[in-house]
């Protein structure tokens, strides 16, 4: 007997199968153009709320009151909460490690 596997395609993976499965490669990917077509939506989303939002407001500080473009204030929010959020759930976490 020989140490090679043997190369003999198995019935159910004969030469039509496989040319159905190569086609199926090269066919419409709904999954692919769904993620596309999300993720376009939300760039453009995006895109017209920094657009929509360039006004500027006076923003009351501890120490000072500068004007600043509503964007920034609203993305100086978004990045407090953020890290508010990640310090809480790691106070959580160690707190429920000690129990």
């Amino acid at each position: 007997m020989s140490d090679e596997p043997d190369l003999q395609p198995s019935e159910s993976t004969g030469p039509a199968v496989s040319q159905r499965r190569e086609g199926k490669r090269q066919t419409f990917q709904p999954g692919l153009w769904l993620r596309l077509i999300a993720i376009s939506a939300i760039g453009i989303y995006a895109l017209l709320f920094v657009v929509f939002n360039t006004r500027h407001v006076k923003v009351d500080f501890v120490f000072t009151s500068p004007r600043l473009s509503l964007i920034w204030v609203i993305l100086l929010t978004l990045g407090v909460g953020v890290v508010l959020g990640v310090l809480l759930s790691q106070l959580h976490r160690r707190r429920q490690r000690r129990r």
